[in-house]
């Protein structure tokens, strides 16, 4: 059994993979429940798809592909942002507007430019030929985005149960949008790294959601999730060492595994848990007389 999990880190790939896979998984894990309670599931949908361009314009330009995406997912944030303030158009018509264009953009770049750019390592990710300056880059970003959110977490808390307080007592309800936004095209630039622009909104939005269902307090939530995300991102990077399957695919497979376990066998909110929680309730009733 020791044997069988230590050969996949006798690889220098595999370590990095590890590295990379539990970085991002840990900061989307933490970014995902407030994504999951304010309603955004489909706004890192549209930033993981929107940062493509950028991606292939990065790496035509010889530049860290990392810069070339935040700067297309930030863009893609302002974009809806104004699309949506400026005309009558609602927010979830603005967000589909933005990202399929932007996403567009980017295929199009690509049938122009297939020899300088692999399409399957942009959209999929490359976990198992991450090189040490993808690691460095994707650490770094990795503790920027989450040593926001740790320190802001309790206005952007706020913000997600009831902006209007946080307008009365003194926080711009729209800065603290603004910057969760901004957090939210870092978190891609991490992530996409390790399963690619397709794949990144599962890792948004899969831990929270599964951590909503497993708990009612916001604070536990904020542990359960980014644990939900390590443990599975390890779980995932075993499975496709042994099976010999896509990395990143594996990944956000046993992601969804676990949602589906939780979805099904919660206490309280699953579907097949809460029954027999009910049912267990039911029998201890005492009959009165």
């Amino acid at each position: 059994m020791i044997d069988w999990l230590i050969e996949p880190l006798d690889y220098d790939f595999m370590q990095r993979a590890f590295a990379v896979t539990m970085t991002a998984a840990i900061v989307c894990g933490v970014l995902s429940c407030w994504l999951v309670l304010i309603g955004w599931s489909l706004m890192g949908d549209a930033v993981s798809h929107a940062v493509l361009p950028g991606v292939v314009i990065a790496y035509l330009l010889g530049t860290p592909f990392a810069l070339g995406a935040l700067v297309f997912g930030l863009a893609a944030v302002a974009l809806i942002g104004l699309v949506r303030s400026t005309s009558r158009v609602k927010e979830d018509a603005a967000i589909g507007v933005v990202f399929t264009t932007l996403f567009a953009l980017g295929i199009v770049l690509i049938s122009i430019f297939p020899s300088q750019t692999d399409l399957s390592h942009i959209l999929f990710g490359n976990l198992l030929g991450v090189s040490i300056g993808d690691l460095v880059q994707v650490l770094v970003l990795g503790a920027i985005a989450l040593t926001l959110l740790v320190l802001k977490r309790r206005d952007l808390t706020l913000y997600a149960f009831d902006p209007s307080h946080a307008n009365a007592i003194g926080i711009n309800p729209k800065v603290l949008g603004g910057l969760l936004l901004g957090l939210l095209a870092l978190t891609v630039v991490v992530s996409l790294q390790a399963v690619g622009v397709i794949l990144v909104v599962a890792m948004l939005i899969i831990p929270g959601a599964t951590a909503y269902l497993l708990t009612d307090r916001f604070g536990r939530m904020l542990v359960i999730s980014p644990a939900i995300a390590a443990v599975c991102s390890v779980i995932g990077l075993y499975a496709s060492y042994y099976i010999d399957a896509s990395s990143g695919g594996m990944v956000v497979l046993t992601m969804g595994c676990a949602f589906a376990l939780a979805y099904l066998f919660a206490p309280r909110h699953g579907v097949i848990g809460s029954r027999l929680a009910a049912r267990r309730r039911a029998r201890t009733v005492i009959p009165q007389a």
